[in-house]
């Protein structure tokens, strides 16, 4: 199964729900970017109270770990950080959904998210500026170098079409201009 198919076995069923999402991490990386390997797919959703139950009928237990609704009820409302994974079962691949945070930085990606085609298959991706500062806070969380590497090649690739402007303004409002200088050095 060409990888590309593993995180349609999300997105295509998010798209039948009707629910804002967006695909953020390596995956939106590798669209800005260049193809890696990766275990997962990394959402962030909108998910409103009253769709719950439909989000848990769309990965039902034969099929899918999804947690229990109570669960995701809990996760959605969270102010900051909601999350639960959705796994299938005859795949092992696994889905990190993110619950759309009340920020402003959420609430802009969200807004300027592109539909995508991918294989004849819609699919919603953030924006290039959302998924670098997101890279650079899980650098900053984690140290992981392959942050900074998804950051270079999507800079190399698709630098024309960041808003330089926006991006600076989030790394100073979110603290990451130490980790920004990072990738600045690397570039010279």
């Amino acid at each position: 199964m060409p990888q590309t198919d593993f995180f349609r076995l999300y997105t295509d069923r998010l798209n039948t729900l009707g629910v804002r999402y967006m695909v953020v991490g390596s995956v939106a990386g590798m669209m800005y970017g260049e193809p890696r390997l990766t275990n997962d797919v990394d959402i962030v959703l909108e998910l409103a109270a009253a769709d719950v139950e439909k989000l848990c009928a769309l990965f039902p237990i034969e099929e899918y770990y999804c947690p229990p609704p109570e669960v995701v009820r809990l996760e959605a409302s969270r102010r900051q950080r909601g999350h639960f994974n959705l796994i299938h079962h005859d795949t092992g691949f696994k889905a990190d959904i993110y619950l759309r945070g009340r920020d402003d930085q959420s609430e802009w990606a969200m807004k300027h998210a592109t539909k995508s085609e991918i294989d004849g298959h819609a699919v919603w991706v953030a924006p290039l500026e959302d998924i670098i500062l997101g890279k650079l806070e899980y650098y900053r969380e984690g140290g992981s170098e392959k942050h900074l590497r998804d950051i270079r090649t999507m800079l190399k690739v698709s630098g024309d079409r960041i808003d330089l402007d926006r991006l600076q303004t989030q790394i100073e409002r979110m603290g990451l201009e130490t980790e920004w200088a990072v990738i600045n050095k690397q570039k010279s």
